[in-house]
């Protein structure tokens, strides 16, 4: 008996729609990738109208299939966005996000919506549910019960149970790392040329807060450390990047268990893996390519496109 081949054919158009950049993947039948684009069109960056720069992404794909169907994530869907897919409440899970596209106008495009998690302390994700949604179709086991860690600009730990997003939040570590390099006389002490020790530089700030009770004691050293000679001008942004990042890590891993998950740009995420470590969480993995994958996982669960396999991008 023949093994049967997957389709190869274009089946897919997944678009990873974030504030500052766009994403765009052709998928075959199986949701693996055959072609992709990239373009700094993000939302902010959008003036001559979402369905232009659509159009204009997808033209060389939509030419040849005119019929393919489109699914979209991030903050396209938000009210800034095209058009507005409402947040669904935690837990979520990918099949539930799959129950609650929104179409946009005009187009055979669908969009995923973001995930609230309600309380006296909302908390909101727009994006990366659809990166969890990928973890866990490349990686059945974390199903059951996993932590994963989105970092970036806001950065996101979600905990995973059950398929589910089941809570998570939001520490804004790149966000507060931004402000003070250009903002704060922090910035204006650092030198601007190659670091000399960069990873120690940075080691040394993760150690700095992971034996903090707090950061705001600690901000000012990165200043004085360089003034006293402590470190080099060139490192300080190394060592405040290990201040902050450090102190995200001592606020979030309250419990026991396995290494986190990592999902983000591959340079980050080793630097997270790292400042890991040095809190006894040793191998922390970082999981590749989840956005293509999730908007695979849910547009097969929505029914936009059809297909036998379970294969993901």
């Amino acid at each position: 008996m023949s093994t049967p081949q997957p389709d190869k054919s274009p089946a897919l158009v997944a678009l990873d729609w974030g504030t500052s950049s766009l994403r765009a993947y052709l998928l075959d039948g199986s949701g693996r990738m055959i072609e992709s684009a990239r373009e700094p069109k993000g939302i902010m960056q959008v003036e001559a109208g979402f369905a232009t720069v659509f159009d204009e992404i997808t033209r060389a794909w939509l030419g040849r299939d005119p019929g393919l169907p489109a699914i979209a994530a991030g903050m396209v869907g938000s009210a800034q966005g095209w058009v507005e897919a409402p947040y669904l409440p935690c837990p979520a899970s990918p099949d539930d996000l799959a129950g609650a596209l929104v179409q946009a106008p005009g187009r055979r495009l669908w969009i995923v919506p973001g995930v609230l998690q309600p309380g006296d302390r909302p908390d909101v994700m727009r994006g990366e549910e659809t990166q969890v949604a990928g973890a866990l179709a490349l990686g059945p086991e974390l199903a059951a019960d996993a932590r994963i860690v989105l970092p970036g600009t806001h950065s996101k730990w979600a905990r995973v149970c059950n398929g589910r997003i089941e809570s998570f939040t939001t520490y804004m570590t790149g966000e507060l790392f931004a402000v003070l390099r250009d903002h704060s006389i922090l910035g204006r002490t650092a030198g601007s040329g190659p670091g000399r020790d960069r990873d120690a530089a940075f080691l040394r700030g993760v150690d700095a807060a992971r034996g903090a009770d707090g950061i705001a004691p600690l901000l000012f050293s990165a200043r004085a450390l360089v003034l006293t000679g402590g470190i080099a001008p060139e490192d300080a942004l190394d060592y405040l990047s290990g201040l902050l990042i450090g102190d995200e890590l001592r606020s979030a891993l309250t419990e026991p268990g396995a290494a986190p998950r990592l999902i983000g740009e591959p340079a980050l995420a080793a630097r997270y893996a790292g400042a890991l470590a040095r809190f006894g969480f040793d191998g922390a993995e970082a999981i590749p390519d989840t956005a293509a994958a999730g908007l695979w996982r849910i547009a097969v669960a929505a029914g936009i496109v059809k297909t036998t396999k379970t294969e993901v991008a």
